[in-house]
């Protein structure tokens, strides 16, 4: 296996989101699509089960990446994500915009970005 899944991180992005969101760990869980055990079990030090952690990550609209460790404890150098890609992530985990809204938004991002990359090969 080449890496592991850092399950503290992911706890600690989760409370910090629950905490800003003025949230209880229950409300979480609900939001979530998991059961309140398994957020307790990870508060315990237990990893979460691969649905789990999916259903965590897509609350949290982060990419799972960002909760990835290496056996050697080295991060592997890894290619930045393109911006559009960045953005549309973030549009995707909005719940106060309508999917009309984001498909909207990530078109313009997507104009916006092809004539920079245009722009910049003029130079």
């Amino acid at each position: 296996m080449e890496g592991r899944m850092d399950a503290r991180r992911l706890y600690d992005a989760l409370d910090a989101q629950r905490g800003s969101r003025g949230m209880s760990w229950r409300q979480l869980a609900d939001e979530a699509g998991v059961s309140p055990s398994l957020l307790s079990r990870m508060g315990n030090g237990h990893r979460p089960d691969l649905d789990g952690f999916i259903a965590l990550v897509q609350w949290l609209g982060s990419p799972a990446e960002v909760f990835m460790v290496w056996p050697d404890g080295k991060e592997r150098a890894q290619e930045e994500p393109a911006l559009e890609t960045q953005l549309a992530l973030l549009l995707r985990a909005r719940d106060d915009l309508s999917q009309a809204d984001k498909d909207y938004l990530l078109e313009i991002v997507g104009a916006t970005m092809r004539r920079i990359k245009v722009d910049r090969q003029e130079r």
